[in-house]
């Protein structure tokens, strides 16, 4: 499907894609879409312990994105395990963390992104 979409888009050169996979946290490590990098999104609400449930994700993942962290104040998450869990499971991935009904963290999402691009 991936494909056939890339056909039938005129993305100009430079352009960035996101592929979004929703549910099923494993489904996509398992499989090569042909992108050129994997990022997981966890939700401060999911549970510190997702890295360690889902570990492909995040061992083929090279960034994090902890979002939804203006709800930091209001629940019982641990940033600094969860931080731990994925570093446990790949210790070279990096984090961001974000709001995006904030914006809190989104620059330097976009800066990752434009990094990730010209590598």
């Amino acid at each position: 499907m991936v494909g056939q979409a890339l056909k039938q888009l005129s993305l100009p050169a430079q352009s960035v894609l996101f592929i979004e996979n929703v549910g099923n946290p494993v489904f996509p490590a398992s499989f090569d879409l042909g992108v050129e990098c994997k990022i997981v999104v966890l939700s401060v609400t999911e549970g510190e312990d997702k890295p360690l449930k889902y570990p492909d994700m995040f061992r083929a993942a090279r960034l994090m994105l902890l979002n939804k962290c203006d709800l930091l104040p209001y629940l019982n998450f641990d940033v600094a395990l969860v931080t731990a869990n994925a570093r446990r499971v790949n210790p070279d991935i990096e984090i961001i963390q974000l709001s995006a009904s904030s914006g809190a963290g989104m620059g330097e999402w976009v800066e990752w992104i434009e990094r990730a691009q010209r590598q």
